[in-house]
């Protein structure tokens, strides 16, 4: 007689013991724990090793780790001795928690699922298509149906709009630029170039871009990618011999938005197919939006016929926000979150988080966790001990090894150059960079950084944080690998990873 077989699919034991430790989680941090910070605002799986625990922002994944990850490690621990907790961020998270009421979210495109009306034949349908989703047809097929719906409901991306967009003196140029070919798509600006630090703004401009032609000019066939997209397609259709397709589909369009092209940087066959692509659609009177983290100039494995197309049409710098603007973001972000927070602990929040809108984000996202939890509104002395910790957590140190690695790796020079007696420009110029660099992000003395940089006294650190300084007030270019770069570009791609590490 054969033993009976059990029903019980992979994928159902995976769900079993991910809601048993849900349920123990629930009963050992208390219910209103948990409401606060894990129901409806993580995702929580568990295949009896590994706890994965998905939240909205780096800062509550820190917060979340150190108030709760004992208490998931040790329930885990219950399930099987070597059982671990892995932390991730999923930032959609925190835009769906935003509001307890649900949302249809923007319809997006899905170029996989989507054909491309070519110009002249019918009106462009849209490229609103959901994503598909595959299900596997087993047993527990119920719970993997509803699993595979809440992940592609997830997973579609929430486009921003332009009239959202907090407009300060660091960002005024870029708006206006995007409203005009929002106004007219390929007739005053046939090509638009957003370049920026990380977290200005950039795609928050492209998405609304996409948003607003689509409403005002729903005949037009308009793509929205991002660069890594775009070469995983092209990549596709040369293994699947279907370059004919590839280009059909995209190079017919009539607005063409690609986001962070600086992928496409050392990539010759990808470049060279999207400056075919480029070429067609500004040629045949369309519109083409890029955006990246700098000037075309500083792609340096960019080929240069791509680099000069690029900058035949606008380049426009959005810089990082100002004090007065970062705080126009924080309390609209406030009024997006519904959250009470005082308007000194909004300022605190901007004076503190200045590198990024999205730290911003993350700080308040952190606040209006605490003020759910405790039921009051967050004040000045509130802000500042909960975001103390993450503020020490998010601390970089720079080196000055760190300076001279950026500054070498973008001028093409050896570190015995840098600190050597050569005095020609292609040596001296880099040389006077990384002193002022070491002067704006260390606690170094001169005495300090003289001595890295090759044993020079404290005069010559002063004349060289000095000379750059003027050079950056007089808006001086520099010669880096045979291109003509403005200074301020080149200090911020270099200040750009320095602060990366």
């Amino acid at each position: 007689m054969q033993p009976e077989l059990s029903a019980t699919s992979p994928s159902d034991v995976r769900e079993d013991v991910t809601e048993q430790l849900v349920r123990k989680l629930r009963a050992e941090i208390g219910e209103r724990n948990f409401g606060n910070w894990f129901e409806n605002r993580s995702v929580i799986a568990f295949d009896g090793q590994i706890a994965h625990i998905t939240v909205g922002s780096p800062f509550l994944q820190t917060w979340m780790q150190r108030r709760f990850g004992k208490t998931v490690q040790t329930l885990a621990r219950e399930f099987a001795p070597t059982a671990d907790v892995a932390w991730s961020v999923d930032s959609t998270l925190a835009t769906e928690s935003a509001d307890d009421s649900p949302r249809r979210p923007e319809p997006t495109p899905n170029p996989a699922t989507t054909s491309v009306t070519p110009r002249g034949t019918l009106p462009f349908p849209g490229l609103a298509a959901a994503p598909s989703v595959t299900v596997d047809n087993s047993a527990g097929a119920s719970a993997a149906t509803g699993r595979a719906t809440a992940s592609a409901h997830r997973k579609q991306r929430r486009f921003m709009k332009l009239e959202d967009f907090v407009v300060g003196p660091c960002n005024e140029l870029a708006l206006t630029a995007a409203r005009q070919v929002c106004l007219a798509p390929g007739d005053r600006l046939s090509s638009l170039y957003l370049h920026g630090s990380v977290g200005t703004g950039k795609s928050h401009l492209a998405e609304g871009i996409y948003l607003d032609i689509r409403r005002q000019h729903p005949q037009l066939g308009i793509l929205f990618m991002t660069a890594e997209e775009f070469g995983n397609r092209f990549t596709h259709a040369l293994r699947t011999q279907a370059l004919p397709g590839f280009r059909q589909r995209f190079r017919n369009v009539d607005v063409l938005i690609v986001d962070d092209i600086s992928f496409l940087d050392g990539k010759q066959a990808m470049q060279e197919e999207f400056l075919h692509t480029y070429n067609q659609i500004v040629s045949h009177g369309g519109q083409v939006v890029v955006t990246s983290d700098c000037h075309p100039r500083l792609l340096k494995r960019m080929s240069e016929e791509l680099v000069t197309r690029m900058l035949c049409g606008m380049v426009c710098r959005i810089e990082s926000p100002d004090s007065e603007t970062r705080r126009k973001i924080a309390r609209a972000k406030c009024v997006e979150l519904k959250t009470q927070i005082a308007d000194d602990a909004l300022d605190y929040v901007a004076r503190r988080f200045v590198h990024s809108v999205r730290e911003i984000e993350g700080a308040l996202n952190t606040l209006r966790a605490w003020e759910q939890m405790t039921g009051r509104k967050v004040t000045l002395p509130v802000a500042r001990q909960a975001l103390s910790e993450l503020e020490r957590d998010c601390i970089r140190v720079v080196r000055l090894a760190d300076i001279e690695r950026a500054v070498c790796d973008l001028f093409g020079v050896s570190d015995d150059d840098l600190k050597g007696s050569r005095r020609t420009r292609s040596v001296s110029q880099p040389r006077m960079l990384a002193m002022f660099l070491a002067r704006r992000h260390t606690q170094a003395a001169y005495k300090e950084i003289g001595d890295f940089f090759g044993g020079r006294n404290h005069s010559t650190v002063v004349a060289a944080e000095k000379k750059i300084d003027t050079w950056l007030r007089s808006e001086t270019d520099v010669l880096v690998g045979g291109r003509r770069w403005n200074l301020s570009d080149v200090v911020e791609r270099l200040e750009q990873q320095i602060l990366a590490g």
